[in-house]
């Protein structure tokens, strides 16, 4: 009950936060990433205020072996940059680009974004179901030649 009740309470603020900071309009997204046109800077402020609570979270973390609430923490992200990070990056990229939205902006959107924030909300939960398949068969499959 506890941790619902946190949850319920971290989803609020994150999407509260969303909303204000303008990360649901698509157009302020778009103009964020178009840096050689229309550029709106806006959004590093936005950008900059998340990377700043994530890194003292992360230095908190390593200290504790359980949460607040008595839960297990997970283990700190691997420092590897490899193959998956490099394409699940450059995908995330093309789609935030293109879409103007990223996971947690496209469930906020489904609020008012109409049939383009669910269209966009349903591939990208294509995408992450397809995406263990394809990591099996890539893994799998030899290494080109050259």
């Amino acid at each position: 009950m506890q941790r619902n009740l946190f949850a319920t309470l971290a989803g609020a603020l994150f999407g509260t936060g969303l909303l204000i900071s303008g990360m649901v309009d698509t157009t302020k997204v778009q103009g964020w990433l178009d840096v050689f046109g229309a550029w709106d800077p806006t959004l590093a402020f936005v950008l900059g205020g998340a990377i700043l609570p994530m890194a003292i979270a992360w230095r908190i973390a390593t200290r504790r072996s359980r949460s607040v609430l008595g839960q297990d923490l997970p283990s700190p992200p691997s420092q590897r940059i490899d193959r998956s990070l490099l394409l699940g990056s450059v995908l995330f990229g093309m789609g935030w680009g293109l879409a103007g939205l990223c996971p947690g902006p496209a469930m906020a959107s489904l609020g008012f974004g109409g049939w383009g924030g669910l269209l966009f909300l349903v591939a990208m939960l294509a995408g992450m179901v397809a995406a263990p398949v394809l990591r099996t068969r890539l893994d799998r499959a030899p290494a080109p030649t050259v």
